[in-house]
């Protein structure tokens, strides 16, 4: 029995080493929740890390949320301090998979996928949905996708001075250039 417990713990410490993982560390998310006749609600994270196991398509990202920043420092300052709590809540991630991911398949040529997980942003999980673009050129992934996320969703409270200077549904976009 011993021995059995040895060659699967072994055996998947294996599996682990030998996969194909791809990763950066200048993803780029943006999120906008704008609303018409309003300012610009618009904010861009230029470090983004991002891996994606190419054996099996699980994919992870996490930001540091304080590293969105916006045009207007005013804004910038709101959002850490009153709707993303970055004090208490430093990071958000993602964890999911790639559906029917196969990097066999991959071609220079843009294919969707199906990219299905879980966000966490301000202490709360949510699954999400998402569409992506995924090719590959010259030994690296390129992916490009977007969802919607609702601030509602993840308890972050939009005070009634300003919430119809803010979108309800949040468009989040990221675009990742992977390598080994």
């Amino acid at each position: 029995m011993k021995n059995l417990v040895l060659l699967i713990v072994t055996l998947g410490f294996v599996n682990m080493v030998s996969a194909q993982k791809y990763s950066t560390k200048t993803g780029k998310v943006t999120f906008e929740a704008s609303v018409p006749l309003f300012e610009d609600v618009f904010a861009q994270d230029d470090g983004n890390v991002a891996i994606i196991n190419a054996d099996n398509g699980d994919f992870a990202s996490v930001s540091v949320v304080k590293n969105f920043h916006f045009k207007v420092k005013l804004m910038e300052e709101h959002f850490n301090e009153n709707y993303a709590e970055t004090a208490k809540y430093p990071k958000t991630t993602f964890k999911g998979k790639i559906v029917n991911f196969d990097k066999a398949k991959l071609t220079a040529s843009p294919q969707k996928y199906s990219v299905q997980g879980t966000l966490n942003f301000h202490g709360v999980d949510k699954a999400v949905n998402s569409t992506a673009t995924i090719y590959t050129k010259d030994g690296k992934i390129y992916m490009q996708g977007t969802f919607v996320a609702r601030p509602a969703d993840f308890k972050v409270t939009i005070p009634k001075m300003v919430m119809k200077k803010v979108a309800e549904n949040v468009n989040v976009e990221y675009n990742y250039i992977l390598s080994k």
